[in-house]
């Protein structure tokens, strides 16, 4: 899955097919998580946040215990929230000094 520019989720008894450049945010919800994306809706997805991360493409990003993010569609980073797209995500603290390092690397 990792070379792929999209990928394939069952959800409501469907196959949906999803590109990951649209993933914005994703959301843990136990076992379940919630996908949104650019066109602002939402799938929910029976996987865990960590198995999750380890399928998903580079350019996606665990910001807190709840969320992964996809750097591509960053607009802000201000204190400890990240702006995506209409969407404000905390990012927490044992998160915080990956992020900052990652940022830094696209510095100029």
């Amino acid at each position: 899955m990792n070379n792929e520019q999209f990928t394939f989720i069952k959800t409501d008894k469907k196959l949906i097919k999803l590109y990951f450049d649209d993933i914005t945010v994703i959301k843990g919800l136990g076992n379940y998580v919630e996908i949104s994306t650019v066109s602002e809706k939402k799938y929910v997805y029976y996987k865990s946040l960590r198995d999750l991360i380890e399928n998903l493409p580079n350019e996606f990003m665990r910001v807190h215990n709840s969320y992964i993010v996809n750097m591509t569609n960053i607009d802000l980073f201000e204190d400890n929230h990240i702006f995506l797209k209409g969407q404000k995500v905390a990012v927490g603290k044992s998160y915080r000094d990956c992020l900052q390092s990652t940022f830094n690397k696209f510095l100029l």
